[in-house]
Order: structure tokens, then sequence, then C-alpha cells
């Protein structure tokens, strides 16, 4: 079964030494998708033993981009092509923001058993409020998870003003 923690439960004492340092390079990586000319997301796919496989940031702005090639779905896909389902289960995403609907569908399918964000949806909408080019839904990973059959560990949000810098000023 998802772990259904309020979005308050997810602190930074949930996470250890090793944790941290991945999320924050998450969020480093999303500064590095900005500065690219890219939406500021990213996201990386960390072995069970504690390998980071995959990283990607966003790549959906056109006219090169694709719109479904968010961070997240680009990291686990690019993990599911080097770890067997085993290694994939026993894998951490750690994304800059919270999965949205089609990246939550993407860690399920792949296998992925675990996921920790910074940002959350809530936040990011309050970052990006009716931009076009982020039209968010209001569905919590953790709710698409629940709809699975099987457990996919959720932490988050957490550092989210650490995440936050790197979406200001860029949805105007």
């Amino acid at each position: 079964m998802t772990t259904h923690l309020p979005p308050s439960a997810g602190t930074i004492e949930r996470l250890t030494a090793a944790d941290r340092a991945h999320l924050l390079e998450a969020i480093r990586l999303s500064s590095v998708s900005r500065a690219e000319g890219r939406h500021p997301f990213a996201a990386l796919v960390v072995s069970g033993d504690g390998a980071v496989v995959a990283s990607a940031g966003n790549n959906s702005l056109p006219p090169e981009g694709d719109p479904t090639q968010h961070a997240e779905l680009r990291a686990v896909a690019a993990a599911a092509r080097v770890l067997s389902p085993e290694e994939m289960n026993r894998a951490t995403m750690f994304t800059s923001a919270e999965p949205c609907a089609m990246c939550s569908g993407a860690v399920y399918w792949t296998g992925i058993s675990r996921v920790v964000y910074a940002l959350s949806e809530h936040r990011l909408l309050e970052l990006t409020g009716d931009h076009p080019e982020n039209p968010t839904f209001s569905l919590p990973c953790r709710e698409v998870f629940a709809r699975g059959q099987r457990d996919i560990e959720v932490v988050g949000p957490l550092l989210e003003d650490e995440a936050a810098i790197a979406h200001e000023g860029f949805w105007v």
C-alpha cells in the first residue's frame, strides 16, 4: 500500500544524508535545466545500492522538445533501460517537484518503489499560476499511486523553498 502522509509529515528528518544529497542534486539540476532554456524541473533515479543510474532535466519545450518529456519520465525511462525489474523495484526517484499524473504513471509502470520530491504540486501552482506551458493537475502523486496494485513510498514535500528558487520569475 502507498504511504499516505500529509504534506507536513514529509520533513527533512525523514531523509538520510545520502537522500538529502540526492534531493539537493535534483534541485540543482532544475536550475541547470532553466539555464539551458528549459522548464526548471529535474529528476534522478538512484539504485538500491545508492548509485545514480539516471538523471534528466525537462525537455518539453517546443520546437525541439516533446510535451511528454518531463524530467521524471525521462529519468525513469533511462533507468529502466539499465536496471532489471528487480533493481527498479529497489530504486528511488528524487525529483525537484512532485510528479504530475503522467510522470506518476511512468514511475508506477517502470517499477520504482520510492519517490522523494521537493516542491509540492500545490506550491508549484502558486508559482506558475495559469501559465499555458504548465497546466498543472490538482492531483497529488499519492492519489495516483493509491489507485495502483503495488506499494510506492512517497516522501515529500521537502526543501520547497530551495526548489522554488529555480521557478522564481520563470513563469511570468
